[in-house]
């Protein structure tokens, strides 16, 4: 897919993404400054320790923004969520296990595959999480849903309990993610399949990462490490690929899916990202006035090519795959 002519509708506002091309190639070149070893930047090294507790804490301090933006989240990601249960191949009576589930959506989705006669374990690590999730299982009136607060790298579970596995942009978050892809494989039932999604790569996906090299370039954001937990740290199919064989998994494919990123105003993706991003939150949070209008104002001209009247439109490409 080409991204330099990239033509889109919704909410009212026809876009062609012209300019991207050239935008792009900028922060490849500035991205291969910032790498080493191939891994991108805004993934830091941090002890690991260290690191869930302050994810934890991030993700607590998250979780009412994903449950104020689950809708809009859940319209960009449905190309995803669709071709993960596809490939999972579910069917009435299974049990299904979804990990950092956040608002479970993706869960709730696989719930009504296995019917009542199956079940849906949706966990999360953050209580704040479950919560969220807990309220929206009961809006939907599903009775086959048990909630759970689960850390991914240590699943309370018995070996071979679950017959399929969904993860939606957890693993790469996790401080440990070999660790909970073994222990992935570990609950899953001989034929159990794994469904998970990452994100490719910074330069495909302009809806965040023009925003984090810019919190990078004005100091809000620590020099990155490889290695460490972050948005990007999976986006090389061929090493997703080693990390599943070495967990267990013996047939692993990959797809890349499009996905479309839609914002009525700058205003509203400053808002969203302040919701739902903890980097973003937490460089706004400490900027003084002069410093957050300088923030936006710079994030507008970077934005410049994929804006169409007030509203903005930007592609992103996932990594799904599924695992067996």
């Amino acid at each position: 897919m080409s991204f330099s002519a990239f033509s889109t509708r919704q909410h009212g506002c026809p876009r062609i993404f012209t300019g991207w091309a050239e935008q792009r190639r900028s922060l490849t070149a500035t991205l291969s400054t910032n790498r080493r070893d191939d891994v991108p930047i805004y993934d830091r090294l941090v002890q690991p320790d260290d690191y869930r507790r302050s994810s934890l804490e991030t993700w607590g301090a998250m979780a009412c923004g994903w449950e104020r933006w689950r809708a809009e989240i859940e319209a960009t990601s449905a190309p995803i969520r669709d071709w993960m249960l596809k490939s999972l191949a579910l069917e009435p009576g299974d049990t299904v296990l979804e990990l950092a589930a956040g608002p479970g959506d993706t869960g709730f989705s696989a719930a009504a595959i296995v019917g009542e006669t199956g079940r849906l374990i949706s966990t999360d690590f953050s209580p704040d999480m479950v919560e969220v999730a807990r309220r929206r299982s009961a809006e939907l009136g599903l009775g086959n849903v048990e909630h759970r607060i689960m850390n991914a790298e240590h699943m309370e579970l018995e070996d071979d309990s679950v017959d399929g596995v969904l993860c939606r942009f957890g693993f790469m978050l996790m401080a440990d993610a070999a660790a909970a892809l073994s222990e992935t494989r570990r609950v899953l039932r001989p034929g159990g399949r794994l469904a998970l999604a990452v994100w490719c790569s910074a330069e495909r996906n302009p809806w965040i990462s023009i925003a984090g090299r810019m919190l990078v370039e004005r100091g809000h954001v620590p020099a990155p490490e490889p290695g460490s937990p972050g948005m990007f740290t999976m986006a090389n199919a061929e090493r997703t690929r080693r990390l599943l064989e070495d967990a267990g998994f013996a047939d692993v494919r990959t797809k890349e899916v499009p996905v479309r990123f839609t914002y009525r105003s700058l205003d509203e993706y400053v808002h969203r990202a302040r919701d739902t991003g903890g980097v973003f939150s937490k460089a706004f949070a400490e900027a003084d006035d002069d410093e957050r209008a300088a923030l936006e104002a710079e994030l507008g001209t970077r934005f410049a090519p994929f804006a169409a009247g007030s509203c903005y439109e930007f592609p992103g490409v996932a990594l799904a795959v599924i695992a067996d």
